[in-house]
């Protein structure tokens, strides 16, 4: 009977090694992909900003060569407030 029961938790202690491994293999893929999705996520804001820049960039030369009708004017306008409430609101963040 003792020889049944060290079976058992021979089988058991294999089942234990086993998990043991495919967690590691797991947590190793975890970690890999965590460290992908960061990349990622910093690859898609270093788009975001780039696109930002070649639109302002865009803009820049579309409202300097050309007049502007009243539509454009109001959303250039528009914009201009944007950058200057932005602008605002930092100084005021670092006169805190």
């Amino acid at each position: 009977m003792s020889q049944a029961i060290e079976e058992k938790i021979k089988q058991i202690q294999e089942k234990l090694i086993q998990l043991s491994r495919k967690n590691a293999a797991i947590e190793k893929e975890n970690s890999a992909l965590k460290q992908e999705l960061e990349e990622t996520r910093a690859a898609a804001a270093t788009a975001v900003s780039n696109m930002e820049t070649a639109q302002q960039q865009l803009d820049i030369a579309r409202y300097g060569n050309t007049p502007m009708n009243t539509e454009e004017r109001k959303a250039f306008e528009k914009r201009i407030n944007g950058y200057l409430r932005e602008i605002d609101r930092c100084i005021a963040l670092l006169s805190v």
